[in-house]
């Protein structure tokens, strides 16, 4: 009775795990020249997009330039950015600092002004 196997019907066997899923049939000649002729006409018009294209030189020279200053820029922005958060984050922490400071004279107002209890006995 130990050496008994029952096999496990949730587990697929190992031999399929990595089996193929998609579609193994050839396509046709004609459905290979229509592709390869649309293939060709997005090429062509790619190509006549790029001729259209005016100074394409003068922009492949100065693109090294143009990126450097771009990058400076860009730190500029995150320099100008830190500088924002900075009067942000002290402005808002002088308005928490006023909330604080009203609540706290507020409750030394009303300590001050609670008279105390007398106890009278009977």
């Amino acid at each position: 009775m130990a050496d008994l196997n029952i096999p496990n019907l949730n587990i697929r066997s190992d031999k399929y795990i990595f089996k193929k899923k998609f579609n193994l049939r050839r396509k046709s000649k004609r459905r290979l020249f229509t592709e390869s002729f649309f293939l060709f006409i997005l090429s062509v018009l790619l190509v006549y997009i790029i001729y259209l294209i005016p100074n394409k030189n003068l922009l492949l020279q100065t693109l090294p330039s143009t990126l450097n200053k771009s990058f400076l820029l860009l730190i500029d922005l995150f320099s100008y950015l830190y500088e924002i958060f900075l009067v942000i984050f002290i402005f808002v922490s002088l308005f928490t600092a006023l909330i604080l400071l009203i609540g706290s004279f507020y409750r030394l107002f009303k300590v001050s002004k609670i008279k105390s209890k007398q106890i009278i006995y009977k």
